[in-house]
């Protein structure tokens, strides 16, 4: 599995972003298109060769940041939007994977919960740009689909102190995962489960 993603990553380090200033071509670039939309379309095999500029990673790094952090923020805005018994601390931070600074994943929130035969559960919620599986020792992704457009995660966490950082706590399901899709309602009612403070308000979101 890391051999397959170490390959992805040497081809993908062979990309370039370009950037469209005079305006939208009749066809944009594939990158060009993400930055401007948050989309790409992966079927689309040819490039503007119309007044290209070559953007850095640096850049693309830059605008994927953006995108992911609008992102994030309204997320959370719908999170909390939901039930006024129901409100999640705004933690958004984001970052992209080395070498393809197109995808990235951004930091939403993180609270503690009871989950499963847990009492006291701390977890982290997460989105990404991209549907990848997720490595069971820390925050690291492998067999990262490229034709995925998102994936919605929460992982349970807990205090690394030889580390002095948080890391993923295999104690819960044996990798930490509480649950992934590429749904959004899906990932909603999933956050909004963990955060309800009752069973009667539980149903309700169960039922939506």
């Amino acid at each position: 599995m890391q051999a397959l993603l170490t390959d992805l990553q040497t081809a993908m380090s062979k990309l370039q972003y370009i950037d469209q200033p005079n305006g939208a071509p009749e066809k944009p670039a594939i990158h060009s298109e993400f930055l401007r939309t948050g989309r790409i379309d992966r079927n689309r095999p040819t490039w503007s060769t119309t007044e290209k500029r070559h953007l850095t990673y640096e850049e693309v790094a830059a605008r994927t940041g953006k995108i992911l952090t609008v992102a994030g923020e309204r997320t959370h805005e719908r999170l909390n939007n939901f039930h006024r018994s129901i409100q999640f601390p705004k933690l958004v931070f984001h970052r992209t994977l080395s070498g393809t600074p197109h995808l990235g994943y951004c930091h939403v929130t993180a609270s503690k919960s009871k989950f499963a035969e847990f009492e006291d559960v701390k977890w982290a919620f997460y989105i990404a740009n991209f549907f990848a599986d997720i490595a069971p020792d820390e925050l690291k992704f492998e067999a990262v689909n490229m034709r995925a457009e998102r994936m919605y995660f929460a992982v349970a966490v807990e205090r690394d102190e030889e580390q002095k950082k948080l890391a993923i706590n295999r104690k819960v399901r044996g990798n930490g995962l509480l649950f992934r899709t590429d749904d959004p309602k899906t990932a909603l009612k999933n956050v909004l489960l963990l955060g309800a403070p009752h069973e009667t308000l539980r149903k309700v979101i169960r039922a939506l």
